[in-house]
C-alpha cells in the first residue's frame, strides 16, 4: 500500500511538470525578454507553499546569473515593498492566482511602473489578469489523496521556475567559470576556480637535476623531494626529460649494474606537462587519463616553473 502510494506521487508529479512543456511559447519568451531587458533586480514572491517554493526559484536565478531575491508579500505590505524599483521585476506566484497577500501589493507594483510576472494555475485568476505576462503552472490534480496539499502545483511551479533560471542563464551566456564565482565556498567553486599555479610546487621545492648528473644524484633528488619523479632540466631551466621512481624499478629489472650510468642515459624525454594557467580540475583529470599521479608544470617557453602530485590536490580539496 505504502510503495503503491509512492509511486502514484511521483506519478502524478511527473505527469504535472511533463504537461508544463505544452505550455512554453510565446508568453515564455515574453516573460524572459522582460527579464533580460530590465536593468533592475528580479524580486520573487509567494506565501505559504508557494512562498517556499518562490525562495528556491530566487536562489536558483541569484546563483546562475540573474541578481534575485525573496520578497514576502506580509512584509511587502508593511514597508519592504521599498526594495522594490521602477526598473525591477516582480515574478509573483499563487497556485490560486487569488493570494490576497499578493493582490494586496500588485497594483502599487503596477502602478510604479514595474513589470510583473505571475505564475499561478488558471489563465483568468485575478493575478493573471494584471499581469504583463502570465505563465500557466495549473495541474490537473494534487498529488495529496485528499487533493488538497500543494504537492503537484508546487512542483509545477517550481520547474517553470528553473526553466526561466535556464533560459535566462543561456541567453546570458553564462558559463562555469560565472557560475563558479557565484559558489566560491563550495567543491565546485574549488574546481572550477583553483588554477594549477595555486597549488603547484615552486622553487626549491621541485625536484630537478641537470641531464649531466649522476644516477646517484638524480635518486638522491627524488628521495629529498618526495615527489617520487625529478625532471632534469638543462642550464636554462627547460625541461628536457623526466625520471620516476616507477622508471627505477623497470630498469632494476633490466640491469643489475646502474653505478656508471647518467640520468640523460635514462630520462623519459617526453614528460608529461601542465601550464600552470590550466584549471586544477584539468590536471586531475589528466592524471587520471594516464594513470599517473604528478605532473610538471611548464611555460610557454618550455621553462619548468612548477610541479604537483595527486596529494597538492587533494590537499587543495580539488579531488
Amino acid at each position: 500500500m505504502l510503495v503503491r502510494r509512492a509511486r502514484d506521487v511521483l506519478r502524478i508529479e511527473a505527469a504535472a511538470v511533463s504537461a508544463l512543456s505544452e505550455r512554453i511559447g510565446d508568453a515564455f519568451v515574453k516573460a524572459v525578454s522582460i527579464i533580460l531587458a530590465s536593468r533592475g533586480r528580479v524580486i520573487v514572491s509567494g506565501v505559504g507553499k508557494s512562498g517556499h517554493i518562490a525562495r528556491k526559484i530566487a536562489a536558483t536565478l541569484a546563483s546562475t546569473g540573474t541578481p534575485a531575491y525573496f520578497m514576502h508579500p506580509g512584509e511587502a505590505a508593511h514597508g519592504d515593498l521599498g526594495m522594490l524599483q521602477p526598473d525591477d521585476v516582480l515574478v509573483a506566484l499563487s497556485n490560486s492566482g487569488t493570494a490576497e497577500e499578493l493582490l494586496t501589493i500588485l497594483p502599487h507594483v503596477k502602478r510604479m511602473g514595474a513589470h510583473l510576472i505571475t505564475l499561478t494555475g488558471r489563465d483568468d485568476s485575478p493575478m493573471a489578469q494584471v499581469a504583463d505576462v502570465h505563465l500557466n503552472v495549473g495541474v490537473a490534480e494534487e498529488a495529496c489523496t485528499l487533493n488538497l496539499a500543494p504537492t503537484a502545483s508546487t512542483t509545477a511551479a517550481l520547474a517553470m521556475g528553473d526553466a526561466l533560471a535556464v533560459a535566462l542563464l543561456e541567453a546570458r551566456g553564462f558559463g562555469p567559470e560565472d557560475f563558479a564565482r557565484s559558489h566560491p565556498g563550495g567543491a565546485l567553486g574549488r574546481r572550477l576556480l583553483t588554477h594549477v599555479r595555486d597549488v603547484m610546487r615552486t622553487g626549491d621545492a621541485i625536484p630537478r637535476v641537470l641531464p649531466e648528473a649522476s644516477f646517484a644524484e638524480a635518486l638522491l633528488e627524488i628521495s629529498r623531494k618526495g615527489m617520487g619523479m625529478t625532471a632534469i632540466c638543462d642550464a636554462q631551466n627547460t625541461l628536457i626529460g623526466v625520471f620516476t621512481d616507477g622508471d627505477l624499478r623497470r630498469l632494476l629489472e633490466r640491469t643489475d649494474d646502474i653505478r656508471g650510468l647518467s640520468i640523460a642515459k635514462v630520462m623519459h624525454g617526453t614528460p608529461r606537462c601542465i601550464a600552470p594557467e590550466a584549471l586544477a580540475a584539468e590536471a586531475a583529470s589528466m592524471m587520471e587519463q594516464l594513470s599517473i599521479t604528478r605532473l610538471l608544470v611548464t611555460d610557454a617557453a618550455g621553462v619548468l616553473v612548477g610541479a604537483l602530485n595527486t596529494q597538492d590536490l587533494l590537499k587543495a580539496k580539488v579531488i
